[in-house]
C-alpha cells in the first residue's frame, strides 16, 4: 500500500526555499521585477540600483528632483510593494 503524501506542492516549495535559504534572494528579485511595474517606466529609468538588505529597500535614484519627490512617498512605496508581495517584506525604504 502506498503512503499518501500530505504535503502540497506549495508546502514542498516553501520547505525547499527555507532549507536552501533561497527565499531572501527570490524576494529581492521579485522586488526588482515589481519596481518598473508599480512605479512606471519613467521612474524605473532613473533608478540605477535596487537592493534589499535585512528587509530595507535601498534605491539609488539618478535625478535629484525625483529623489526628493520619492522621499515623500516612502510609505506609499513600501505599502505598494508589500501588497504585491503578499506579506510585510519591506520594513523601510532608503533613497540615495
Amino acid at each position: 500500500m502506498k503512503k499518501k503524501n500530505d504535503n502540497s506542492l506549495q508546502d514542498a516549495m516553501q520547505d525547499m526555499l527555507h532549507e536552501f535559504r533561497l527565499k531572501p534572494h527570490l524576494d529581492e528579485t521579485r522586488v526588482k521585477m515589481l519596481w518598473e511595474q508599480l512605479m512606471g517606466k519613467t521612474i524605473a529609468t532613473y533608478t540605477s540600483n535596487i537592493v534589499v538588505r535585512k528587509n530595507v529597500l535601498y534605491l539609488t535614484i539618478l535625478s535629484a528632483p525625483l529623489k526628493h519627490e520619492l522621499s515623500y512617498a516612502k510609505d506609499k512605496i513600501k505599502n505598494l510593494l508589500n501588497a504585491e508581495m503578499g506579506e510585510e517584506y519591506v520594513k523601510d525604504v532608503v533613497i540615495r
